[in-house]
């Protein structure tokens, strides 16, 4: 036996502090009464002798003496240890999407916490617990709690997962608390059947499950001839089924189209539907018939080029071949304005503010000011201040034609961005041009006699900035193929795509752009509603999708504006099937019986036997009092 507090028996002092109080306490009590009353009092005594007012003193004495004995027993918590009577548990728990089908009032997954709880709780005390958590990564979880309060709460905080789950690393952690102690009890909670395991007992919570799912979409826009085609699929894993299939088109409340679809036992059923519309943000694919596991059911698309969208305002009294290219990219929105009516601001309305321009491109033209956002000029007449730039117009243009030159001395990564997949054996050619000079933070393109005449950076605004120095009418890049692949890489270098994918499944990473101007990214998922917060440091962010659902990426720009984009991310198709594949799961070695010393610390009975004094000496008190009235 042991104490596990053992300062308690502190608390014993008062013992010897009672037996003083009793020595030395008054005994006797002075009354004023009449000789009549101790006559008769004494006649009583006489005829009838009480010989337990004798011992009445001494026994609530010893009643308190035993008091103190005991609450200080108590609060010392004696521990009593029974040789051989607990045991070491390992719990390795399947937490992968499959464990969400619900089994009657509550999923597979809750259901093997709920085995692990009735273990814990009917073991010996003294016995110590760990657990390995099987999801998108492997976690132990807890290791050698012999608390089983504690280990009870540890459990109840372990949340299901939505990934696929492997068992290789979960093996090998069960494996090294085996090594450690062969004695260890493993036990594996899955639903998946288990061929040939050796030295853990499985038990499988899972049992056959009506599941439909939608398992596979896609899309096509043509913006053109406005028209969009979403193809998907549909499955019935247990049984044939008519399944209701209904899709919602950018958010509508109401289906655009209801589908009834035979679908075979195990068998993909493919749909298509078309729709005649301009524009194309969502669409939303919905299974309504009831299952055990709603979260396949549903599929979202999300258009890659509607998220990634911007607003381009293009100032331009001769906007041919900028505005073609910019419209033949397709994820601008593209507003032109003619520069008398720029200063005057005839252009705002309908949702175009300064705040909400994106880009300005200004052709043969330069603002009095400089706008808080992207830029690009096209032959600037001046300069203006914070780009970063001047130029100066040439007294006379060429004699004939003369060839531009490609950066090729540098081999920076915003060279070879901006001039991507760039014929640079094409000949460029230009007669006029403005003589410019840059300040830090740009990069040269195309050069003519040290004169840059395309250079690209950041102005003093902070910023993305490009720059031709030069009339495009007075130059043959318009008509080479060239043009229009360096126009695609220099709005990506102005505004990168944020996100490149806009659906994928559950434990995929997905990486999400840092641009311009950019303070923070954040990350709200779907389910828990969790926030998290991507590193902006670097060019790219990362994150990964750990539940089903949709997920929010919040930009917020340097004027605290902010920028929305979603992804969906889907179950894993190996975690739709109710009845999964085999897998293995064994443990190496001899098992042994070395159990380790179990634990009786149940005050109760201490707690029963003190309430039993106190009450014994409440009753001498009593007693006490009765016999002095």
């Amino acid at each position: 036996m042991s104490f596990l507090y053992p300062l308690g028996l502190l608390g014993l002092i008062g013992i010897p502090i009672l037996i003083a109080i009793y020595i030395i306490k008054n005994k006797y009590t002075e009354q004023v009464i009449s000789s009549t009353y101790i006559w008769t009092l004494s006649e009583r005594f006489l005829k009838k002798r009480l010989p337990i007012n004798k011992l009445v003193g001494i026994i609530s004495l010893i009643l308190q003496i035993i008091a103190v004995l005991l609450i200080s027993v108590a609060v010392a918590h004696p521990v009593f240890f029974i040789n051989g009577a607990a045991n070491d548990y390992c719990f390795v728990i399947d937490g992968s999407g499959s464990m969400n089908i619900t089994c009657g009032e509550t999923t597979r997954f809750e259901a093997a916490k709920e085995e692990i709880r009735t273990i814990i709780k009917d073991s010996e005390n003294g016995s110590a617990f760990s657990l390995v958590f099987v999801g998108e990564n492997t976690d132990l979880v807890f290791k050698d709690v012999d608390d089983k309060d504690r280990a009870l709460r540890l459990l109840n905080a372990v949340e299901q997962g939505y990934s696929a789950g492997e068992y290789t690393d979960a093996i090998g952690v069960a494996q090294g608390i085996f090594n450690e102690n062969p004695s260890t009890l493993t036990y594996l909670f899955t639903d998946r059947e288990v061929d040939n395991p050796e030295n853990v007992t499985v038990i499988n919570v899972a049992d056959k499950q009506v599941n439909y799912a939608v398992s596979s979409t896609e899309y096509t826009f043509d913006k053109i001839g406005k028209k969009l085609t979403v193809n998907g699929s549909v499955i019935s894993y247990e049984s044939s089924a008519l399944l209701n299939v209904e899709v919602y088109i950018d958010g509508a409340s109401t289906p655009a189209e209801t589908l009834e679809i035979e679908a075979d036992k195990g068998e993909e059923k493919p749909f298509t539907v078309e729709r005649v519309t301009s524009s194309f943000s969502t669409a939303r694919i919905v299974i309504t018939n009831t299952d055990a596991l709603p979260l396949d059911n549903e599929a979202v698309i999300y258009n890659a080029d509607y998220e990634n969208s911007y607003k381009v305002l293009f100032v331009s009294d001769s906007p041919f071949f900028i505005h073609a290219s910019l419209l033949s990219i397709g994820k601008a929105d593209v507003r032109h304005v003619y520069t008398n009516k720029y200063e005057s601001r005839e252009w705002v309305g309908n949702g175009w503010e300064d705040k909400d321009i994106d880009l300005y491109i200004f052709d043969d033209f330069t603002p009095k000011e400089l706008p808080n956002a992207a830029v690009w000029f096209f032959n600037p007449t001046g300069s203006v201040a914070k780009s970063g730039f001047t130029a100066q117009e040439r007294e006379q243009p060429f004699d004939e034609k003369v060839e531009m030159a490609y950066n090729t001395y540098s081999s920076t990564t915003l060279v070879e961005t901006l001039l991507k997949d760039v014929n640079k054996k094409d000949v460029i050619s230009v007669i006029n041009y403005k003589e410019c000079s840059f300040y830090r933070g740009f990069t040269t393109l195309l050069s003519h006699n040290g004169f840059p005449l395309l250079f690209a950076g950041v102005n003093e605004n902070g910023n993305r900035q490009v720059v031709f120095a030069f009339d495009l009418e007075d130059t043959n890049m318009p008509l080479q193929m060239n043009f229009d692949v360096l126009m695609k890489n220099l709005l990506e270098y102005t505004f990168p795509t944020v996100v490149e994918t806009t659906s994928g499944f559950c434990g995929d990473t997905m990486r999400v752009n840092v641009i311009a101007n950019c303070d923070s990214i954040r990350v709200v998922a779907p389910i828990s509603g969790r926030v998290s917060y991507l590193n902006t440091s670097g060019t790219v962010g990362e994150f990964v999708l750990t539940e089903v659902g949709t997920y929010t990426v919040v930009l917020t720009m340097n004027d605290k504006t902010n920028r929305y984009f979603n992804i969906f991310s889907a179950l894993p198709e190996e975690e739709r099937s109710p009845v999964n594949e085999a897998v293995s799961f064994s443990l190496s070695g001899e098992a042994s019986d070395e159990r380790r010393d179990g634990i009786y610390d149940d005050l109760l009975a201490v707690f029963i036997v003190l309430s039993l004094v106190f009450l014994a000496d409440w009753m001498v008190y009593c007693y006490e009092q009765y016999q002095l009235r």
